[in-house]
């Protein structure tokens, strides 16, 4: 866009893994952009409607993830509605994260490009991240992480290269109307991740395969939501049946690079000290 200075670009979903790398990239531009979340100073409740009009108000461009996961029963058809409140509030353009084998997921793009605006779906697999920024976090630093699969693989994405997609779609001209599927550029199996991050960290870490109650449990008892861990029991048992097993060329696509892989992920966060 030649527009960039006039444009107000709303970041939904601020404080998660991608929204505050695309606002951390929009600030770096010297770009207007509106943080939305529970927490932030415009605040931003997908179950909370009352909230959607006051932050979409002066925006001409809308960065959208869905909290827990826009898999969730439901999603799509809020995802629809904010995107055609945000449609008619003055948003011409629309970047939607979403998530690669999920029905409902698809059934939220859909939605999403009929609301009438410029739109971009950046369609992601399992996110690098989660490895160092979530619930396993700590079982890693404990030296075991288990988890109720097994030898499928998945192609690991890192968030880092999610938020370029994202601010190129939001900021540059020749991407509406695409629809982005995004891999990192191998398959590893959840053994392997670990056995990277134990490399990258220098400590000794296992995986262990465990059966789905019994990791239920465990979340439950952590501490997480009914909802986290319905979303856990759905991405582990149907998701992680080999659907996603494939290397996509999206971020090469989008970008004209390729993407990060994740033994570069796993000694960038290693060096943050996450794991120590």
């Amino acid at each position: 866009m030649n527009n960039d200075t006039q444009q107000m670009t709303l970041v939904v979903g601020a404080t998660g893994k991608t929204g505050r790398r695309v606002i951390e990239r929009l600030q770096a531009r010297g770009l207007p952009v509106r943080a939305a979340s529970r927490s932030s100073e415009t605040p931003f409740d997908w179950n909370d409607r009352a909230t959607w009009a006051p932050a979409l108000t002066g925006a001409t461009a809308a960065y959208v993830s869905y909290f827990p996961d826009i898999a969730v029963p439901g999603a799509a058809d809020t995802v629809g509605d904010f995107a055609r409140l945000a449609v008619q509030s003055g948003v011409r353009r629309l970047v939607l994260l979403s998530g690669r084998g999920e029905e409902e997921a698809e059934r939220a793009e859909r939605l999403v490009q009929d609301a009438g605006a410029d739109w971009t779906v950046v369609r992601c697999t399992w996110f690098s991240q989660n490895f160092s920024e979530s619930y396993m976090v700590d079982p890693i630093r404990a030296g075991e992480l288990a988890l109720p699969v097994g030898d499928v693989p998945e192609p690991f994405v890192d968030v880092d290269d999610i938020a370029d997609v994202a601010v190129a779609a939001l900021t540059e001209d020749g991407h509406s109307g695409r629809l982005y599927e995004l891999t990192g550029p191998r398959l590893l199996t959840f053994a392997e991740a670990v056995a990277e991050v134990a490399k990258a960290s220098g400590r000794p870490v296992r995986f262990v395969s465990i059966p789905m109650d019994d990791f239920a449990s465990a979340v439950t008892e952590a501490g997480e939501t009914d909802d986290v861990v319905w979303l856990l029991r759905y991405l582990f048992t149907e998701v992680m049946d080999g659907r996603n097993a494939s290397l996509t060329d999206g971020v090469q696509q989008a970008l004209g690079r390729e993407p990060r892989d994740f033994a570069d992920y796993a000694r960038d966060a290693a060096a943050t000290g996450v794991w120590s």
